[in-house]
């Protein structure tokens, strides 16, 4: 009988939290996280669209350089015989 549990602390506390708080601002919160885990999900979006144009990028220069150093190949191979 002499000290109160968790419950009734935490209801105690959003009590306290809408009286000196004021009742809009846990929307505005809520809404601000809400923008933040859009705006994370749209730049994780967005790396991974930058990942995939960085990939086409190294497949293009690995087939340059395959190219190259069959190109070389056969210069030797004209060189030589």
């Amino acid at each position: 009988m002499g000290s109160f549990s968790i419950w009734h602390w935490l209801i105690v506390l959003a009590v306290v939290v809408l009286l000196f708080g004021g009742g809009g601002k846990i929307p505005r919160l809520m809404k601000d996280v809400g923008t933040g885990i859009k705006q994370f999900k749209s730049g994780l979006k967005e790396d991974d669209k930058q990942a995939d144009d960085d990939g086409d990028d190294a497949k293009a220069i690995g087939k340059e350089s395959a190219a190259a150093s069959s190109t070389v190949s056969e210069n030797k191979k004209a060189a030589n015989g």
